[in-house]
């Protein structure tokens, strides 16, 4: 007789616990994509390389373009060498607010973390993180990125799904043009749009009134940050490339500052 193992979460995509029935507001992709994108930190659990058990640690979060975690590590962390032996490792990242946190919704991304040497990962980072710059050059420091196997979600009380990995990540292919303009579009944006930029935060985002900046750029939607805070924003239809981005962008600043 086989032995049978239980599933893996996300090979079952939106399957929730015992079978019950979603609630209609809830859209599990949705909410984990804005989870994963607005994430600044998360709690990384590793493989301890003494004693097997799950070790547990805070770390930064950032995303790749296709939303996939990255991490800035240090070889000296207990974290970086766990990783080094074994590479599978989950990530929870967590909203936090006023009552029960487990109220609150968090999403848990499980997958195998590889060493990446991209720059472009390294720019995402230190852009949702601007005082790693302190420390990022320092030679024992590397990118860490994380291949996503699957993802859980747990929204609240009868909010719960198993999402495949292509349920919840931006799909890049066909917007290379895109992506090879991210860094000068955010730059532009941040210094010759900062009005728009405040818009798009606080009026299509709900933030509040800061100092918000764009840090990141996909074929989905728009990265924003103001000190310790994030905003999600996303594109009503999938840019692809550069004169794309220009229009949507302008489109969603008119239509911000009609709301407003």
């Amino acid at each position: 007789m086989t032995d049978l193992k239980p599933p893996r979460p996300g090979t079952m995509p939106g399957r929730i616990p015992e079978n019950a029935k979603l609630p209609e507001d809830f859209d599990p992709p949705v909410v984990a994509r804005q989870l994963l994108r607005a994430g600044r930190s998360g709690t990384l659990a590793t493989n301890d390389r003494n004693t097997g058990h799950p070790f547990g640690s805070l770390v930064n979060v950032a995303t790749a373009p296709d939303g996939s975690p990255v991490l800035l590590t240090s070889r000296l962390a207990t974290h970086t060498a766990n990783l080094e032996r074994d590479g599978r490792a989950s990530i929870l990242i967590a909203t936090v607010g006023k009552g029960d946190p487990l109220a609150h919704p968090r999403l848990t991304v499980l997958g195998d973390m590889v060493r990446d040497d991209d720059p472009v990962l390294r720019r995402r980072f230190l852009a949702r993180h601007p005082k790693a710059e302190l420390y990022a050059g320092l030679p024992d420091f590397a990118i860490w990125r994380m291949i996503v196997a699957a993802f859980h979600l747990n929204g609240g009380f009868a909010r719960a799904a198993d999402l495949a990995p292509e349920a919840v990540l931006t799909g890049v292919a066909g917007a290379e043009e895109l992506l090879a303009a991210e860094e000068s579009a955010v730059a532009h944006m941040n210094q010759d749009h900062a009005e728009a930029v405040k818009l798009y935060a606080t009026v299509l985002a709900g933030g509040p009134e800061a100092a918000w900046r764009v840090t990141g750029v996909d074929p989905d939607g728009l990265d924003l940050a103001a000190g310790d805070l994030t905003r999600r924003v996303p594109f009503p239809e999938r840019v692809t490339t550069a004169a794309g981005l220009r229009t949507v962008l302008k489109r969603m600043a008119d239509e911000a500052r009609a709301k407003a």
